[in-house]
């Protein structure tokens, strides 16, 4: 926004207003390295999504290792927090200050359709990580098959349980198409497959200590709960442990009484659990490749590159959307078998 300025005095406070609100954007991560690399490279902007949960600490990490490593002009990096109205304010700050393109991973997939409008009308490209907005163009999302997640977490627990028993879903939000379309998969395959088996849907909006309390309390009316997906590790896996260990119900894969459980993410925390067998298995959201594939086509999209529908050189497939396109990355299921595979991001970042 450009505003009059009539005596040097106002254009020196405006510009002093300017550089204060630049530096207290929300929750804003102003690093040397990005703000100094790229050269004459298009600037991007990138917002991280929320640190609050592991998965998402670790997408940050590798971010920011592949901007040193690629030498990409990067504004200094947002976070969210999982605020939808933080997100649109930190892309403001991002139109404002150069970028070409924006990364994004909105959580409430339905609420930023404005801001991507606003974008488009800009001819800024967004490439959205993880999750696919419902509506507002994107140049790409970066994302695995999330419906796959909901069908294998499935397919694994109904023969652990050999078909028959009860079932607690972790849900993640409803409102974010991750969460849909793993609880839709995870619904459908357990009602042709599975249908002796019952499960509980407990919706949780992504929150740990909201699993914990529903968990809790379906315990104490079903203590013969024979299983429970978790559709995030990242903010699931402590407080489930934790509730299980302290009502005795934390037997190891193998004894008499274990609850099977299947989780999301692929995190080294599971993958230790997967190996003390606490849990059976987990499904492994390619962080370290959402953060690389982000970067990657942010930067193709400040530089006016197109792409089209087909497999990639790298392992996975560009679908079309009817609001853009997205490139399906792989996530394998990882068990006890699998576990110290070298190849798995979680066998490969420090904690």
């Amino acid at each position: 926004m450009k505003l009059a300025r009539t005596r040097s005095t106002a254009a020196a406070a405006t510009a002093v207003l300017a550089v204060l609100a630049l530096a207290t954007a929300c929750n804003r991560e102003s690093t040397a390295s990005t703000q100094a690399s790229g050269g004459d490279k298009p600037a991007i902007g990138i917002d991280l999504p929320r640190s609050d949960s592991d998965f998402w600490n670790s997408y940050a990490d590798y971010v920011k290792k592949d901007l040193d490593k690629d030498g990409i002009k990067a504004l200094p990096l947002s976070n969210s927090q999982n605020d939808v109205t933080k997100l649109v304010a930190n892309v403001q700050v991002f139109e404002n200050t150069g970028a070409k393109a924006v990364v994004m991973a909105p959580q409430d997939t339905g609420a930023i359709a404005s801001t991507l409008d606003a974008l488009a009308a800009k001819k800024i490209p967004v490439v959205s990580v993880d999750t696919r907005p419902d509506k507002g163009d994107v140049y790409m999302v970066v994302r695995a098959d999330n419906r796959a997640y909901g069908t294998k977490a499935c397919e694994f627990l109904g023969k652990q349980l050999g078909g028959t028993g009860k079932v607690a879903e972790l849900q993640g939000a409803l409102d974010s198409i991750n969460g849909r379309d793993r609880s839709e998969a995870f619904a459908a395959c357990m009602k042709e497959k599975f249908p002796k088996i019952t499960v509980f849907e407990l919706p949780t909006d992504w929150k740990g200590d909201v699993a914990s309390a529903k968990l809790q309390s379906l315990l104490a009316q079903h203590p013969d709960l024979g299983g429970i997906y978790m559709q995030a590790g990242g903010v699931f896996l402590q407080p489930t442990l934790a509730l299980l260990q302290q009502k005795g119900l934390l037997k190891p894969a193998g004894e008499k009484g274990h609850i099977s459980i299947v989780s999301n993410d692929g995190i080294p925390q599971e993958f230790d659990a997967i190996r003390k067998g606490q849990i059976d298995a987990t499904i492994s959201q390619p962080a370290d490749l959402y953060a690389k594939y982000a970067v990657f086509y942010a930067q193709a999209a400040a530089e006016g590159k197109t792409f089209k529908p087909g497999a990639t050189d790298h392992g996975s497939t560009i679908v079309k959307l009817p609001n853009g396109l997205e490139d399906q990355l792989p996530a394998p299921l990882v068990t006890k078998k699998t576990v110290d595979d070298t190849s798995l991001w979680g066998n490969n970042i420090s904690r």
